[in-house]
């Protein structure tokens, strides 16, 4: 497709832009996606390998990937310059090497803002389910063992005046911490800087400068942390041997916040009250061993599932790739290295 004018910033396309989509999306995305742009769907609906996300790269104005596809230097080399605009399904952008987009003028955007809800909310049920033995009681109805109530059956622990550490208070932490206040709990945070005053008060949340510290004396813990080689293991054995006891840890960012195997050895080890889990180091790969733990709910990845915000994002995402096509910047430009 003919290029009428480029600009490290936008990039104006002669009739409609090849956007190249690398999994299903919510219908009536799809379906608008279908009326503005030139869409090649990946009809298999499956993670594209790296020489399937190259050709695709290599054929498109636009690619539209989501947080499975893992776009490193080398692809971007070898896609050639026809791509102009990396437009993510999701907030996330780890899985995309920004500084080299940057370097062959291929803007990247993301759709920030419309999964904080939904996660926070996920967030929240796991934070109340895993303390109260909602997974193994589901198990005992469903595998048939549930002999009637007991005063002592599968007793769990009320949330209300137990301390919540929030660890990463963006979006989804700060909206996790407006839902745990409303459930009576001590909400204590850990960021790169503290949240102006008027939030904190907003929230009933306090600062704790000393991760250690607010890992050391919470009862819930549960992480929002973006991933990077930074926060690779943030929750390491050491850190997990911090924790009480009977500590419950919930996670909902991304798998590699958390060394599983310590994470695992401290469950086994009765070190730990449970775990409530959305995300894993080697996703789809779910360790068996959190599976067979009774404290532990696994889910599928299901933080940003909903209709809602699934469509919320597609349409970002149809916003990003027609003011870019207009040569125009857009409006969720991911900016991290650009002038």
């Amino acid at each position: 497709m003919p290029i009428v004018s480029d600009t490290p910033l936008a990039r104006r396309v002669a009739g409609k832009p090849r956007v190249y989509v690398t999994r299903h999306l919510v219908p009536a995305v799809e379906a608008r996606m279908a009326e503005l742009f030139d869409v090649v769907p990946n009809t298999f609906d499956a993670p594209l390998s790296r020489d399937q996300l190259v050709a695709a790269m290599r054929d498109a104005d636009v690619l539209v990937p989501t947080v499975t596809d893992r776009i490193d230097a080398t692809m971007l080399e070898e896609a050639g310059d026809r791509i102009g605009l990396i437009a993510n399904f999701g907030a996330g952008i780890e899985h995309i090497d920004l500084a080299s987009a940057r370097a062959r003028k291929v803007i990247v955007t993301n759709t920030p803002g419309v999964f904080t809800d939904d996660t926070a909310d996920l967030t929240m049920m796991l934070i109340l389910s895993v303390p109260r033995r909602l997974g193994e009681g589901s198990r005992l109805v469903r595998d048939g063992a549930w002999t009637g109530w007991a005063p002592t059956q599968l007793l769990g622990r009320s949330v209300g005046g137990k301390r919540l550490a929030i660890v990463g208070m963006g979006r989804i932490g700060q909206a996790v911490a407006h839902r745990a206040r409303a459930f009576g709990m001590e909400v204590t945070y850990h960021n790169r800087r503290p949240l102006p005053g008027a939030i904190e008060n907003m929230l009933g949340a306090r600062y704790e400068a000393d991760l250690d510290k607010l890992l050391a004396e919470a009862d819930i813990i549960t992480l929002h942390c973006p991933a990077s080689a930074e926060t690779h293991h943030l929750l390491d054995a050491r850190r997990i041997g911090l924790l009480k006891p009977d500590a419950f840890v919930i996670n909902t960012a991304r798998g590699d916040l958390i060394d599983e195997d310590a994470l695992i050895a401290a469950l086994q080890a009765g070190k730990l009250g449970g775990a409530g889990l959305d995300v894993y180091a080697r996703e789809p790969a779910v360790d068996p061993r959190l599976i067979a733990l009774p404290n532990v709910i696994t889910l599928p990845h299901l933080g940003s599932a909903t209709v809602e915000g699934r469509s919320l994002a597609g349409e970002k995402v149809i916003a990003n790739i027609r003011f870019w096509a207009d040569g125009h910047r857009p409006p969720d430009q991911v900016l991290q290295g650009w002038a």
